[in-house]
C-alpha cells in the first residue's frame, strides 16, 4: 500500500493505507489535545486561533500558532521533494521511507519527551507534531492522488456527504445505476478513514494515560513497521525471481 500510486492503486490498497495512517494521525492528535488542549493537525482550527490572537494583538500567542501552520506546511514540502526526487530516482519505495522517517522521529521524539524532558514539552510536542502530520498527509495526498486524506477530517466527512448524495442519486434514477459501485467503494473508504481516526483517538487517549509521553513510541514503532514491510517486500520478490 505504500508502493503503488495514483491509478495504478486499488481500493483495497486506498483502504489499508486510510485504515492505518488515519488511525496514527487520530492517536497522535488526540493524546497531543489531550496534553495541551488543542490538536497539531487541525489548520482550520489554528489558523482561526491565529487570526483570533492577531485581531486582538495577542502577538506571542499569535507567533506561536502561526509556527504551528508553518511547520505542518514545511513538513508536506519537506515531504514533497523528498518524495519528488525519489521518484526521479526510480525509487519506489520512495514513500515507504518517508514514513519511516517519520516513525523515526516519532520514537526520538517520544524518548526525549520521556527522559530528557524539554522546557516547555507541550510546545515542543505540538510543533514536533504539526511538521510530522504535515509530512504525513503529503505522502497519502500523494500516493493516493487525493483520494485518502488521513488528517483532513473535514474533508472525509464532506466527501462521504458527496457520496452519500451521489448514491440517493442514483436510487432516484437521477444518475445512472452503473455508477452505484464506484459511489459504494468510495464511500467505504472515507467511511473508513473516519472510523479509523475515530478509534485512533480513543487508543491515543489510552496509550497516553498509561505509557505518558511514551505513547509516542508504539505509533512511532508501528509506522516503521509498516514502513519496512513495504521496503523489504519489494526486494524480496526480485530476489524470488532471480
Amino acid at each position: 500500500m505504500l508502493i503503488t500510486t495514483e491509478d495504478a492503486r486499488s481500493h483495497s490498497a486506498d483502504s489499508r493505507l486510510a485504515c492505518t495512517l488515519a488511525a496514527a494521525a487520530g492517536a497522535l492528535n488526540t493524546a497531543a489535545f489531550e496534553i495541551v488542549g488543542f490538536f497539531s493537525a487541525n489548520m482550520t482550527g489554528n489558523v482561526s486561533s491565529l487570526s483570533d490572537h492577531l485581531a486582538k494583538a495577542n502577538l506571542s500567542a499569535g507567533l506561536f500558532f502561526l509556527s504551528v501552520v508553518c511547520l505542518f506546511i514545511t513538513g508536506s514540502l519537506v515531504s514533497t521533494l523528498v518524495i519528488n526526487s525519489g521518484g526521479r530516482r526510480n525509487i519506489r519505495t520512495i514513500y515507504a521511507f518517508v514514513i519511516l522517517a517519520e516513525g523515526l522521529a516519532l520514537v526520538f521524539l517520544g524518548v526525549a519527551e520521556c527522559f530528557f524532558t524539554p522546557l516547555s514539552p507541550g510546545v515542543v510536542l505540538i510543533m514536533s507534531l504539526s511538521f510530522l502530520m504535515g509530512l504525513q498527509n503529503a505522502v497519502v495526498t500523494r500516493i493516493s492522488n487525493a483520494r485518502v486524506r488521513t488528517t483532513h477530517v473535514s474533508g472525509t466527512a464532506t466527501d462521504i456527504g458527496i457520496e452519500l448524495a451521489m448514491l440517493y442519486e442514483v436510487l432516484r434514477r437521477k444518475v445512472s445505476p452503473k455508477e452505484a459501485p464506484l459511489y459504494l467503494d468510495r464511500l467505504r473508504l472515507h467511511g473508513l478513514t473516519l472510523l479509523s481516526f475515530l478509534a485512533g483517538g480513543v487508543a491515543g487517549i489510552w496509550l497516553y494515560k498509561w505509557l505518558g509521553y511514551g505513547f509516542l513510541l508504539p505509533v512511532g514503532f508501528g509506522l516503521m513497521a509498516l514502513a519496512l514491510k513495504a521496503i523489504f517486500r519489494p526486494a524480496a520478490a526480485r530476489k524470488g525471481a532471480v
